[in-house]
């Protein structure tokens, strides 16, 4: 059965109309087509086990992440003695390190050291909802992470270390992947908490959707509720809003915190530019991005997804000259993958 969602569909048309700045870039073309096609045919309430949502916004510890499928990891957990005693616990031990287990595991003992637990927002009280139908979910003490919310709680956890107690209470991301750090920062025990995300359609569609099943309608402001608005007051919005990326123009007040994970990365520089552009117009006070030192790789013949002119940390520099940078990390709150690359996190506070 093929599932029609009118919003997902009004939205996808008013992109049509917008400037090639909000529209996908080359990383995100094709591949947003597709994951309009596998929600429509699987549903939105299962994007996260949808094979385009796990390789472009649904991050996993294992398959496909890992750069493993789950039938080889199937075949190498079956690839054991069965008549040996060991075998089962061989077994267990292969699962737990190709299943993720184990990288989930060394992430949340971080978040355990390295959260300053009395500053805001309260990180140690997190637990993820299961909405999506998550293909890769992890238990640690009673609370439910995955990949995505972890990445967000490290990053925060990090942030935390340079705010001197200070609480950031409206927060502005553009690509928030499908939701998480709204999620995160509704639980944080901020009062007065304004979270704008900001995205294409479709994942501003699935972001909506999963933020109202974690948060509840009532709390959350959407792209159809402002949809036509030329000016969007921050202030008026609920603790939680979905918008399309073109909506930044629209919106007014100051913010304390803008915040990108990755997908800067996938952007060409001139979108990433123009965004920055409107962060600054904003008086935003703090900047959190997670960028590859390195850059995305180039759209090849041998690269099917990439860019055409990688963003990289001189690039930010560039952009955001009212800010000083304050802060880099890659480890622990960051990542180095297995083939030398650095996903940093890079922290900016506005001068004056």
């Amino acid at each position: 059965m093929i599932r029609e969602y009118p919003e997902l569909a009004q939205a996808r048309k008013d992109m049509l109309g917008q400037s090639a700045l909000y529209r996908p870039t080359m990383f995100w073309d094709a591949a947003s087509t597709k994951i309009v096609t596998e929600i429509c045919e699987h549903g939105v309430e299962n994007f996260r086990q949808l094979s385009k949502s796990l390789s472009f916004f649904v991050p996993t510890y294992g398959p496909p992440a890992n750069s493993l499928s789950r039938a080889q990891v199937e075949a190498l957990e079956h690839g054991f003695d069965a008549e040996n005693p060991k075998a089962r616990k061989q077994q267990m031990t292969l699962r737990y390190l190709l299943g993720g287990e184990a990288s989930a595991l060394a992430d949340y003992r971080v978040l355990l050291a390295g959260d300053t637990q009395e500053a805001l927002p309260k990180l140690h009280i997190f637990s993820e909802c299961s909405y999506g139908n998550p293909s890769e979910r992890f238990e640690f003490a009673g609370r439910f992470f995955s990949r995505s919310a972890l990445n967000y709680l490290l990053g925060l956890a990090f942030l935390k270390k340079h705010l001197n107690g200070d609480v950031l209470r409206t927060v502005i991301e553009v690509g928030g992947g499908f939701g998480t750090l709204g999620e995160v920062l509704a639980a944080g025990g901020i009062d007065g908490l304004r979270y704008v995300n900001l995205d294409i359609p479709p994942t501003s569609f699935i972001a909506q959707c999963y933020l109202t099943a974690a948060l509840g309608a009532e709390h959350l402001s959407t792209y159809a509720g402002t949809r036509g608005r030329k000016e969007i007051q921050i202030s008026s919005l609920r603790r939680a809003s979905v918008l399309c990326c073109w909506q930044i123009e629209n919106l007014q007040g100051k913010a304390d915190l803008f915040v990108n994970f990755i997908s800067f990365q996938e952007m060409e520089p001139p979108v990433v530019q123009n965004y920055l552009h409107h962060v600054d117009r904003l008086q935003t006070r703090y900047v959190l991005l997670r960028n590859l030192r390195e850059g995305k790789a180039v759209k090849s013949e041998e690269v099917k997804y990439g860019v055409e002119v990688p963003t990289k940390g001189e690039d930010y520099d560039r952009y955001l000259e009212n800010y000083n940078l304050i802060a880099i990390n890659v480890h622990p709150f960051g990542h180095r993958t297995v083939d030398g690359f650095h996903s940093e996190l890079r922290l900016y506070k506005r001068r004056g």
